[in-house]
């Protein structure tokens, strides 16, 4: 029995004209998610695009688990391909939905017909193929309004295909459809959610991390990298930036106010993250921040730490709690890693009294008592280490 997947595309289907490109993006990055599990044929076909592997022996488990950290994917499914008959139908999905309806007590089936030449509608389809399952798993009913599973026959131009429940995608828009933007990627929870969720709205992703040793550790770096490798699972290869920052920080405690410390250093990692980007060609940068959450988030220090640069700064966790983030995290299997004991260079110099409601000016100025910054920028962004992480 031949088995393909259907891909549902989901808010793809809103697009205009262009709506094909979109769609040409969404194939290539299950292409790239697919690599290693085998050899597929895409085609597309209305709001669906159909996976067909090129040899019987392709993991079809493996190729699923893949496709669902596909941005761009609303659902899918496996189907079973038979020939345009009533007949090839009903045997179908006797054998191929068993495993499925064995467990369950309810169902009912839809028929999709875009062959509009098979002589039965979509209503006599649906009513012949659920007597012949009645008839075969008699434990089962009908319910049309809240079955445990839906059958679903499409009648395509050249075969039938048998289905049965949907698999939950990713959603969103398919990555590299929105432009590039730099995240600032730190070891903590809010960051690697951050990023994610802009991924998920089709933004490819440059990374930018800032490492202090010694007063960062190795561990903490790996922390950050394997971070980036679990966003990666869902957004595809990352360009990631490490920057050495310690120079840079250790002119923040030695030249300038306590309590501007922190704020300093948001500003001057913003400005280097900028430099990054316009080199990379990103249009944003990324923050993992929201309000409230500690000094250097209220809404007085957020708008100080924007004046340090020109491009826009997008925060999706803006308006979320910690439990809504870490509910994302976990999703994503980003939690366990984030809370690991190693400590990044936020935590380096932390002020006993920050400012949680800085004035532009004052900041400013308290940031023009380091010397030679601009020299020490320059080094930071000329000294960063770039990896490539998938």
């Amino acid at each position: 029995m031949k088995e393909i997947i259907l891909v549902k595309n989901g808010e793809l289907v809103l697009k205009g004209l262009n709506r094909s490109t979109f769609e040409d993006v969404l194939i290539k990055n299950m292409k790239r998610h697919l690599t290693g599990i085998g050899h597929f044929i895409f085609t597309k076909s209305q709001s669906t695009i159909m996976v067909e592997p090129e040899s019987e022996d392709i993991d079809l488990d493996d190729a699923t688990d893949a496709l669902k950290k596909v941005f761009g994917i609303a659902a899918l499914s496996r189907a079973a391909v038979c020939e345009k008959d009533m007949n090839d139908i009903i045997q179908t999905a006797k054998s191929y939905l068993a495993e499925q309806l064995l467990p369950v007590k309810t169902f009912k089936v839809e028929a999709k017909r875009s062959d509009k030449k098979f002589p039965l509608i979509s209503p006599e389809i649906c009513r012949e193929l659920g007597g012949e399952l009645l008839k075969t798993f008699h434990h089962l009913k009908v319910d049309v309004h809240n079955p445990n599973i839906v059958v679903t026959v499409e009648i395509r131009d050249k075969f039938a295909f048998v289905r049965g429940g949907n698999i939950k995608g990713s959603g969103g828009m398919p990555t590299g459809t929105s432009g590039r933007a730099a995240v600032l990627i730190s070891g903590g929870i809010d960051s690697p959610v951050a990023a994610y969720m802009m991924a998920k709205r089709g933004i490819e992703l440059v990374a930018v991390h800032f490492a202090s040793p010694p007063y960062t550790s190795e561990l903490a770096l790996m922390k950050v990298e394997e971070l980036v490798k679990k966003v990666a699972a869902y957004s595809g290869a990352i360009t990631t930036y490490i920057v050495p920052f310690t120079e840079i920080q250790e002119a923040i405690r030695d030249f300038c106010p306590e309590d501007y410390s922190t704020l300093i250093m948001r500003r001057i990692m913003m400005k280097i993250s900028e430099i990054i980007a316009e080199n990379q060609n990103c249009l944003a940068l990324i923050t993992g921040e929201s309000v409230g959450q500690v000094a250097s988030q209220t809404i007085y220090a957020l708008g100080c730490t924007d004046n340090a640069v020109n491009m826009p700064v997008f925060r999706p966790c803006i308006g979320m709690d910690k439990d809504e983030i870490v509910t994302v995290s976990r999703k994503i299997d980003t939690f366990e890693t984030s809370v690991q004991p190693y400590e990044d260079c936020c935590t380096v110099f932390t002020p006993k009294h920050p400012k949680t409601r800085p004035k532009p000016q004052e900041v400013e100025a308290a940031q023009n008592l380091i010397p030679r910054l601009a020299e020490m920028i320059d080094t930071a962004v000329q000294n960063s280490k770039k990896e490539i992480i998938r």
